[in-house]
């Protein structure tokens, strides 16, 4: 007997910091872009669209990872030995565009756009590597009223969603006074690059470490609960205290940013900083959203060294349940600022530009938590299914599939070689409305019986009464003459669509 060479199966796993979605999920996403989609347009705001890849020399220095520039992205070489690497997000690829067309665009060139974007990033709770986002944008113009119109657009598209007033606030800051900060702390100068980047990082970690977690990574590190160490920005403790005074939650923004730090007060672009905000400030008053919806906050940093003037973060303010049963905020579902250097880079001069990103992945979560309608509405309905009960008559089936489908309809011929009772199974895992069948009896009388899939699973789950049985069996299934198909489709898809 010759040996019969045993294959191993390949394990079906999905990769870590990656997530399947099935159709409830994107249907409610779907409702979910349309919706932002149309509160961008509100705002004069027209639709682009770039690619997945770019080169990797168009992020430059503004990769996510200085030390690791190859690993904080998803980076390949191709044919010619050229780096490319997956967007990691999509404001460096919309600089680039518009580098690329700038004569040709409008300025102020005002443009959203939707995708997908990668993070090689070690994957964790509420970490992924591939996620959505849906950016605007507005290039062309330096004036704060841009940043502040983006900061109102986000208001109004979180309550279009589903999201209550009062449970949410979109928070603003100027990286100015941080620059300044930094700079009285003797951080200023491309030489601090690095040290700069973390310090910033640090702060934007806030929320989520508190302050003394904040104070680790500012001075010499920290190690979170799995072990891993996070080397810090290696501050000495006067500097230390200095930056936490400046972003203490407990100050109002008029207090942070009134410091009596001399290098501070004497600092011009931190000074200016504080400029821009009282416009800004101005600017929310004017047009009433500084009911609590956008709100000045010197905590907000964003963690991209690529801004540079107001930065913003759109915060929930609710709290959720964890599995452990502790209540949480749920904290930020989209940021972004003012990044005046980005779209220079190609060009070799600064383009003012600000721009706003929602986390389309986490918000989704975060509505779904909620129960909004936007994502709880009912589950996108499946294709009329028709049954193959005589596979010799299959091409008088498909004569109703099309006929169906060239109304309009959506439906779908039954593929497999399972029995009746299995096939209406499939049409309710389809979450099908109704299904056509044809049997012998029927085709010879020019018939066919149309099944109320929705009335026949509430048939199931009534009363045993026989009066309201037979009724509700003779609503649920009936037969008409092939003639009436699409009459009575439509009848059936009416009552339930």
């Amino acid at each position: 007997m010759n040996d019969i060479k045993k294959t191993s199966r390949t394990q079906a796993r999905l990769p870590r910091g990656l997530a399947d979605r099935g159709p409830a999920e994107i249907a409610a996403t779907e409702r979910m872009l349309a919706a932002i989609k149309d509160s961008y347009r509100l705002y004069g705001f027209e639709a682009v669209e770039t690619p997945f890849i770019e080169y990797t020399e168009a992020l430059g220095k503004f990769l996510p990872d200085l030390d690791r520039p190859n690993e904080g992205v998803f980076s390949f070489q191709d044919d010619d030995e050229q780096w490319l690497s997956l967007r990691y997000d999509l404001t460096a690829p919309l600089a680039r565009y518009v580098a690329e067309n700038y004569d040709k665009l409008p300025k102020p060139y005002r443009s959203y756009r939707a995708g997908t974007v990668f993070r090689n990033e070690k994957p964790g709770p509420g970490r992924f590597r591939q996620f959505m986002q849906f950016d605007a944008d507005t290039v062309g113009t330096s004036s704060v009223a841009a940043d502040a119109e983006l900061c109102m657009m986000a208001a109004d598209t979180l309550e279009r969603l589903g999201v209550k007033r009062g449970d949410y606030v979109i928070k603003v800051n100027n990286r100015k006074v941080l620059d300044g900060a930094l700079e009285a702390i003797d951080l200023g100068g491309e030489t601090n690059f690095g040290r700069r980047l973390t310090v910033l990082r640090a702060i934007d970690k806030l929320d989520r470490l508190g302050v003394e977690g904040v104070r680790l990574l500012l001075g010499a590190g920290r190690k979170d609960e799995s072990g891993d160490f996070t080397k810090g920005a290696g501050l000495d403790p006067a500097a230390i205290n200095f930056i936490l005074a400046l972003i203490d939650p407990g100050k109002s923004w008029e207090d942070q940013v009134t410091t009596g730090d001399v290098k501070f007060t004497e600092s011009e672009i931190g000074q200016q900083g504080r400029t821009e905000l009282e416009a800004i400030g101005r600017l929310i008053a004017a047009a009433g959203y500084d009911d609590g919806r956008v709100r000045i906050d010197p905590t907000v940093v964003r963690g991209l060294e690529y801004y540079t003037g107001p930065v913003f973060e759109a915060e929930l303010t609710f709290e959720i349940a964890e599995e452990d049963g502790r209540p949480v905020r749920f904290g930020s579902v989209g940021g972004g600022g003012r990044y005046d250097g980005l779209v220079g880079r190609f060009r070799g001069d600064d383009v003012p530009a600000t721009g706003f990103s929602i986390g389309v992945s986490r918000l989704y979560a975060a509505l779904k938590a909620i129960n909004s309608p936007i994502v709880a509405g009912a589950a996108q309905r499946g294709p009329v299914i028709v049954l193959v009960l005589d596979q010799s008559e299959i091409a008088r089936y498909q004569g109703f599939v099309s006929t169906l489908r060239n109304a309009g309809i959506a439906a779908e011929l039954y593929l497999g070689a399972s029995g009746m009772n299995a096939q209406l199974k499939y049409a309710d895992k389809r979450n099908a409305v109704c299904a056509i069948i044809q049997g012998s009896n029927e085709r010879e009388k020019g018939e066919i019986a149309i099944r109320d899939l929705v009335l026949g699973a509430e048939l199931a789950a009534t009363s045993k009464e026989r009066a309201d049985y037979l009724e509700l069996r003779t609503k649920a299934q009936f037969l008409v003459a092939e003639s009436d198909l699409l009459r009575a489709v439509r009848d059936v898809l009416a009552r339930h669509c």
